[in-house]
């Protein structure tokens, strides 16, 4: 019995790193449009895209906006359930915690933040475009993270 469930938790923490992987996904196809522009202010167009985006998906989505809160609040549930059943290789739990940790953190306090505020568009296009960066920058790294978390939990035995 405590097999199996040590496979549901890491079944679980490899469908929630999926879940985000998906979200980021959707989310670099609006901020790669920053790459493409190497001066200081981007053209309003690209604002006006990104803007729309993370209106959509920060404010006009409630309350299906929270379920990427949740998923990573159980996606990290379920990697610490892992650590603590001991069913698989150290390095694989502590590994994803970490990765997803060190991702989640600056989201919750830094990104989700910065995104708010390019959905109010609101400030003028100077201060749209570093958000704008940031965001991008952010979610570039996250999917690197959740991608290296995915690899682990499905090679976790």
């Amino acid at each position: 019995m405590a097999h199996k469930q040590g496979i549901a938790v890491h079944t679980f923490a490899a469908a929630g790193a999926g879940f985000l992987l998906a979200v980021l996904w959707f989310d670099l196809m609006f901020d790669v449009q920053t790459r493409k522009h190497s001066g200081a202010v981007l053209p309003p167009d690209v604002l006006n895209s990104i803007s729309a985006y993370y209106r959509r998906v920060t404010t006009e989505a409630y309350p299906m906006n929270r379920l990427v809160a949740l998923v990573m609040l159980l996606t990290f549930a379920a990697i610490c359930a892992q650590i603590m059943q001991g069913e698989t290789q150290w390095w694989i739990g502590w590994g994803s915690l970490l990765l997803a940790g060190s991702g989640f953190v600056p989201t919750m306090t830094r990104t989700v933040r910065n995104a708010r505020r390019l959905g109010s568009a609101q400030d003028p296009a100077e201060e749209q475009s570093r958000p704008a960066r940031a965001v991008c920058r952010d979610h570039m790294f996250s999917f690197t993270r959740m991608l290296a978390v995915l690899i682990l939990q499905l090679i976790a035995r």
